[in-house]
């Protein structure tokens, strides 16, 4: 008879450990703020309180590259799209129709394409500009920028997912404007301000099309995010852009490095080997929030959060290969039925890290998973290996969004 109670205790034991398993703590420690290539903006901060002119601070960070200039021109920034109606105000006319600065116009999409507007049907795309020097956009943007106030004009559309599309047609000036302080404080050094200016003017020429106004591009928040001291960065270095070898730069920049950033082939799956975008050594970043950083999860966490890549029971992670910096390049997630692998930047989207520069628990204990593994550039991924989603990049100007 006390063999019953003996075995409902042997089950509670082992219910109670298997509790405590899944809630054991997994630390994933590591550095940096974003994907690593390109400039850190923490880094040229640092580098701008050591006395470094915004030029040295560029050619630091794009090696083999110098500065040039481009001519001004309009680029294209979409704000807003599939909207059932448009509404806007300050804009003195749309198209060859007169518009009052001091009313409030909504427009719609018609079924034969045209756009209605205050009582007309009018061809699209059509253009909304101010006399004043900017039209006021209703509704909250992609930026998140509520009823905003934009430079240039805006050009409302049919979308292809249906209802209209905004955007924003802009100065390049402008644009810059409407950048730099949305991605790092105008009250940092003014070397650093005139460094992000070129580097974002640069990064916009170099990447053309349709720019997104948030980390998908690059931050932009229109006429109502200036600030005097990053409008005269701006100004001081008018039209200046990066270039290797007569061509404009792909000027990738983020937020902090953790004391050293990446090759491009090694954070963007797919992306070309240039010479301009290798890693180096970035001896300033320290005095970034995220220099050094540790994420906390229980098993279970981890387990949820790798839905789908777990092949039976969680057992840790092994890094298979490690960039310059040393990021995770390639690594596996180890289960009880089998391993899957994965790129760094699954890892740190899935978990929800900082940074692809992390160290995992080794599979034998406690301690971190440091570099073992081999450094790589540009290494071809492992049989079976996921495509990596490509994770937005967090700008210094909103480094504490997410704690």
């Amino acid at each position: 008879m006390r063999r019953v109670p003996s075995m409902m205790l042997a089950l509670v034991l082992l219910l109670l450990t298997a509790s405590a398993a899944g809630a054991s703590p997994y630390v994933i420690r590591g550095r940096g703020y974003g994907h690593g290539v390109g400039m850190s903006q923490w880094g040229a901060y640092g580098f701008a309180r050591h006395g470094r002119a915004y030029d040295r601070i560029l050619r630091h960070y794009y090696r083999g590259t110098t500065l040039g200039t481009a001519p001004d021109r309009a680029v294209r920034v979409l704000l807003q799209s599939g909207q059932p109606s448009i509404s806007f105000a300050g804009a003195t006319s749309a198209g060859a129709v007169k518009l009052h600065a001091a009313r409030t116009y909504t427009a719609r999409l018609r079924r034969d394409g045209r756009i209605a507007l205050n009582g007309r049907a009018l061809p699209a795309p059509l253009l909304v500009s101010s006399a004043g020097g900017a039209v006021r956009l209703g509704g909250r943007a992609l930026n998140g920028v509520l009823d905003g106030a934009y430079r240039g004009a805006i050009e409302l559309s049919a979308s292809s997912v249906g209802g209209l599309t905004a955007v924003n047609v802009v100065d390049l000036e402008g644009y810059v404007k409407g950048v730099v302080p949305a991605e790092v404080p105008a009250s940092w050094p003014g070397e650093a301000l005139k460094a992000q200016a070129v580097a974002a003017r640069s990064y916009a020429l170099a990447t053309q099309g349709l720019l997104f106004p948030d980390t998908r591009s690059q931050v932009y928040k229109g006429l109502d995010g200036e600030a005097a001291r990053s409008d005269a960065a701006v100004d001081a270095t008018s039209r200046r852009v990066v270039l290797y070898h007569g061509r404009i730069a792909i000027t990738y920049f983020f937020s902090a490095s953790g004391g050293h950033t990446e090759n491009v082939e090694n954070v963007f799956y797919g992306a070309p080997r240039r010479p301009y975008l290798r890693g180096v050594k970035d001896p300033f970043d320290g005095s970034a929030p995220r220099h050094r950083w540790q994420v906390s999860l229980t098993t279970a966490q981890v387990q949820a959060r790798l839905a789908g890549l777990v092949k039976g029971s969680f057992r840790g992670i092994r890094v298979l290969a490690r960039g310059d910096s040393p990021r995770v390049v390639w690594a596996e997630v180890v289960g009880s039925s089998g391993v899957t692998h994965v790129r760094g930047a699954t890892l740190e989207a899935r978990l929800g890290l900082y940074d692809t520069w992390a160290y995992f628990p080794s599979l034998g204990g406690s301690r971190r998973s440091r570099a073992q593994a081999p450094r790589v550039a540009g290494r071809q991924p492992p049989r079976s290996a996921p495509s990596a989603p490509r994770g937005f990049r967090w700008p210094a100007a909103a480094w504490d969004s997410r704690g």
